[in-house]
């Protein structure tokens, strides 16, 4: 079921407020641990020549930063128009422009118009969506080979935690929401669809989880090589 028309704006509204900081953030203080984590896990993976596919791509540092380590090409995808129009400026800077493609929108009624791609990375983007169901289910049916998310630990303070985000959210109107999905799901889901996990990291909040189809070539899969 794709995300509900309120929910997307409200995402839309909220992230578009920050989305020149978190542009200057990134390029003053650099990477998040688990950000770390996770490019630290697709390196092991293997990038080299690949095709990326990054949904909620924000301002775009973590594809950008694949394409900088050899990857060939990527996507991004977000429900923010102006994080976008951050990812094509520190695309410009990076001289990766002919390199990278952005779609503004919610993936889940992109996903046919999006072409398959050999990495898939959701970097605290399962958390904010409300049917991960979907979101997961549509997202490795794009991917051939590698699978990388990451999204927070299901623990008490981090529920108590949501809820009051919920609630400030709810004092200025906003219709967006996060959410902590269960992680046992989200795993039996991935792992339904042929995926192995190739490493886990964790900090204090978020779990961090690379995946690798069992047929680390691409043959076999139902979408082919694109």
């Amino acid at each position: 079921m794709p995300c509900c028309c309120n929910h997307a704006r409200g995402a839309d509204r909220l992230f578009s407020l920050f989305a020149r900081r978190y542009r200057k953030r990134y390029q003053k203080k650099g990477l998040e641990k688990s950000q770390k984590h996770l490019i630290e896990g697709l390196k092991k993976a293997g990038i080299a020549g690949t095709s990326v596919l990054e949904i909620g791509s924000g301002v775009g540092y973590l594809h950008q930063l694949l394409l900088q380590a050899g990857a060939a090409r990527a996507v991004g995808v977000d429900l923010s128009e102006k994080m976008l129009t951050e990812a094509h400026i520190l695309a410009r800077e990076n001289g990766l422009s002919g390199r990278v493609e952005y779609h503004h929108g919610d993936f889940v009624d992109l996903a046919d118009t999006i072409a398959d791609a050999d990495v898939t990375i959701l970097d605290k983007v399962v958390c904010c969506y409300p049917d991960a169901e979907a979101l997961v289910k549509r997202s490795l049916a794009k991917t051939r080979r590698v699978y990388a998310l990451t999204y927070p630990r299901d623990r008490a303070f981090i529920r108590f935690g949501m809820t009051l985000f919920a609630f400030f959210l709810w004092l200025i109107c906003s219709p967006f929401r996060s959410y902590v999905h269960d992680p046992e799901k989200i795993e039996s889901w991935i792992q339904a669809e042929g995926f192995k996990k190739h490493c886990q990291n964790e900090t204090p909040i978020w779990l961090t989880q690379v995946y690798v189809h069992s047929d680390v070539s691409g043959r076999g899969r139902k979408h082919g090589s694109g």
